[in-house]
């Protein structure tokens, strides 16, 4: 029986210590390194894992709920009638991708950012915004209203739309930057 709260024993602070001495820089600045399994006790793992990837998830959720606010504020503006082509969803994932292309050649060539940016903005916002659920449930409305031609049309297209706003962005982007560093 315990006769109050009891000081930490040997093994707790080697673990802290462990856990301390172990987690160092990480290579990808938006994951931290948690030390390898062999190295800690499972409950030292996960505290540090906790503390490192703690930010980060709370930096995708605030920045996921600002791009899926903007996102259903485009459905608002840009109501599509249930028959008609989702021309919305289009619009925003393609606006989407050209934004992060854009973004990423920002962060990595340009300016150092915090280990934050990259997952509120990347992942948060521009993963709340674009919309490739609506997407995919577009997709299946168009097909069992009888519009399969369509639906598939739309299939391709937004996949076209998509990877040519991503690197149309990021190409424009990099030559604008290359333009302004030889001035």
């Amino acid at each position: 029986m315990s006769s109050g709260p009891q000081p930490p024993s040997s093994e707790a602070a080697a673990d802290a210590d462990a856990v301390r001495d172990a987690v160092a820089e990480p290579i990808d600045p938006d994951a931290a390194d948690v030390p390898d399994a062999d190295d800690l006790p499972t409950s030292a793992r996960r505290r540090a894992a906790a503390r490192e990837l703690g930010p980060v998830v709370a930096a995708v959720s605030l920045g996921g709920a600002v791009g899926a606010s903007a996102r259903y504020g485009a459905s608002l503006l840009w109501p599509t009638a249930p028959d008609a082509f989702p021309w919305t969803t289009l619009l925003v994932n393609a606006v989407g991708c050209a934004v992060m292309g854009v973004f990423m050649v920002l962060i990595t060539d340009v300016w150092p950012t915090h280990r934050l940016v990259r997952p509120f903005f990347g992942t948060g916002v521009l993963g709340g915004f674009t919309t490739f659920s609506t997407y995919a449930v577009d997709v299946r409305r168009l097909v069992d209203a009888g519009r399969a031609g369509t639906g598939l049309a739309y299939l391709a297209l937004t996949l076209l739309v998509a990877l040519a706003a991503v690197w149309g962005a990021a190409d424009l982007t990099r030559r604008v930057v290359a333009r302004e560093r030889a001035k």
